[in-house]
């Protein structure tokens, strides 16, 4: 019997319980660094919200979400590997036009934070909890989520609040929890207590992703560092040309 050809969001949702973890994601900014990153072999990339602002001449945030999207096609165009890209808070946009926009632009997953930008501090867990699940009912098994919890960020942190959440989120459909910048010590209980595969960060002089997924997380991502990281390697090559002149 011929086995079913799975789909890029099964491809991707498969690879957080495989046997390979953490899953480790590279961040591309542009369709050049999804290349690079995917032709080294990593099985799946994400994009960050953050670099790719960057790269198109915005600070985080303040990118208009067609410039997003289109940025978001054409990383997607350019590797033959799944793409989840990180759509902040989902730029104001209904269930069903942010999956559809998603779906246009060829990602098979997202982030969607907790954070209130406007307000600065937190969206209520459970309107959060209610956005997920009309994106989860809009997308059906088409779409991983990514559950961004920013109680961390927010100065709202703690391993009860952040479990309190990712419960919600888990119960709405999300696939995957990240409570960006959660202390690497607590990533285990968090992990435990909320029971979905748990995204950590890596960032530079912390854990490495080995070590992060020792201490609980499922899967690594990177932000914006690895575009920072690149940009400051072309500013140093920029300073050293303009030295010799």
């Amino acid at each position: 019997m011929r086995r079913p050809v799975l789909t890029g969001a099964a491809v991707l949702r498969a690879l957080h319980h495989g046997p390979r973890l953490p899953l480790v994601l590279p961040g591309p900014w542009d369709a050049a660094s999804a290349r690079v990153f995917a032709d080294a072999g990593f099985p799946a990339l994400a994009t960050p919200s953050a670099g790719v602002a960057a790269a198109l001449g915005y600070a985080d945030g303040d990118v208009p979400p067609d410039e997003m999207f289109a940025a978001i096609g054409r990383i997607v165009r350019a590797v033959d590997v799944p793409v989840t890209a990180d759509v902040e808070d989902g730029y104001g946009l209904g269930a069903r036009e942010l999956v559809a926009r998603l779906a246009e632009a060829g990602a098979v997953g997202c982030n969607l934070e907790d954070g209130d930008r406007a307000g600065g501090g937190l969206v209520a867990a459970e309107r959060q909890a209610a956005r997920l699940a009309a994106v989860r009912a809009a997308a059906g098994d088409a779409l991983v989520i990514n559950a961004r919890v920013d109680t961390y960020v927010r100065g709202a942190g703690g391993v009860a609040e952040t479990v309190r959440r990712g419960r919600l989120y888990a119960a709405a459909g999300a696939d995957c929890v990240y409570p960006i910048m959660a202390p690497p010590a607590e990533l285990a209980a968090l992990a435990d207590g909320i029971g979905l595969p748990l995204n950590a960060l890596a960032v530079p002089g912390g854990p490495s992703p080995e070590e992060l997924g020792a201490l609980g997380a499922s899967r690594v991502t990177f932000g914006p560092g690895q575009q920072r990281r690149a940009m400051a390697a072309v500013a140093a090559e920029a300073r050293q040309l303009r030295g010799g002149e």
